[in-house]
Formats: C-alpha cells, structure tokens, sequence
C-alpha cells in the first residue's frame, strides 16, 4: 500500500479531480489525466478513492457541497422578494456560463445525467437527489413568494418548481452554444407575468 505523498491535501485532490471530470467527462477521463491534474501517483488515488467512479463519486459530492448549496442558499437565504431571489439564481446561471465559464462546460450534474447517470443507478440516484433539493427549494421559495405577493397565488407551487427547475437546466444546455443577451431574454420571458 503507497503512503499519501506529503502535503496531500483532500479538498485539493477532489478540486482538481473535479475540474478534470468537468471539462473531460466521466468516461473522457483517463487514470493518467486523473494523475496529472492532482498531482498524486495512482497508488495514492486508488489507495484514498479506490477506483475511478469512486473519485467521480467523490467529486461529485464536491460539486454539490459548493455548486448546489451555493445556489440552494440563494433561493433560501438571499434578499428581498422570492421572485428577486429566484431570477438572482437564474441570472447567475448565465453569468456562469457566458462569462466565468467560457469553455461552456455547463453543470457537472447535468453532464453527469447526460453521460454516465442512465448505466449506474447509484449515480442517476445522486443526479436525482440533486434535481429534488434544487426542486424542494424553489417550491419553498414560491411558497415565501405567493405570501409575500411577487409570485402568483393562483400557481401550483409544485407544478411551477418543476418548470423552473427544467428552465433552470435549460438555461445551462443552452449556455452552452448561446450568447448572454439571449440567456438573459429568456430569463425575462420565463418569470414574465402569466394572464
């Protein structure tokens, strides 16, 4: 069994693990490219994560605790009215891909849902329980938004989290070959009053 070179550090290993499966894909990514973007021997990477899907598992979870949480806060936490909140997360949707982001890798979960996610149940299982947190939240936040006036009371807040969560996906599939003027149209047609 090979020792942890020293100086190894998880969260870097799994952010670097992370960036590659981001911009290669899951099954694009090699051992080697694994090695070289964490800069730990193989030895270390199987001794710590076991195999390759056990590392995409892991930098899965990453990209959770930091993406999806960040984006979960915003509907929960962030300020003034739930409808202000809910374009704050889609707008930020498009800053990331038209401008933090111009490679257009998109959303490590959506690649996962469209790549490895349909030949592993455990993971299409963590691609779903993802979809539902991001879901749960928006339905609470248009709950917050029908009390506090900015969301339509007549609205069936499950019925429209799911819209939104499907809009929110769509903005980043399309952030992939659109440009941000397009994006933030569509953002201002998706929450535009219904009659």
């Amino acid at each position: 069994m090979s020792p942890r070179p020293r100086g190894f550090d998880l969260d870097d290993a799994l952010d670097a693990a992370m960036a590659t499966f981001w911009d290669k894909g899951f099954a694009g990514t090699s051992a080697q490219d694994l090695v070289d973007s964490t800069g730990l021997g193989r030895g270390s990477l199987y001794n710590t994560f076991h195999s390759k899907r056990g590392l995409f598992e892991a930098a899965l979870r990453r990209y959770d605790e930091e993406c999806t949480r960040k984006l979960v806060q915003q509907l929960e936490e962030g300020e003034g009215p739930a409808r202000d909140r809910i374009r704050a997360v889609l707008t930020s949707v498009v800053d990331e891909e038209t401008a933090e982001h111009p490679e257009h890798r998109g959303c490590l979960v959506v690649n996962t849902a469209m790549e490895p996610a349909g030949q592993d149940p455990e993971i299409t299982e963590h691609v779903r329980r993802t979809f539902t947190r991001i879901r749960t939240a928006l339905r609470v936040c248009i709950e917050q938004g029908q009390r506090d006036g900015s969301m339509p009371e007549a609205a069936d807040p499950q019925a429209l989290s799911l819209s939104l969560l499907n809009s929110l996906y769509g903005l980043r599939v399309l952030g992939r070959v659109g440009d941000r003027a397009t994006l933030t149209a569509l953002v201002d047609q998706i929450l535009a009053p219904r009659p």
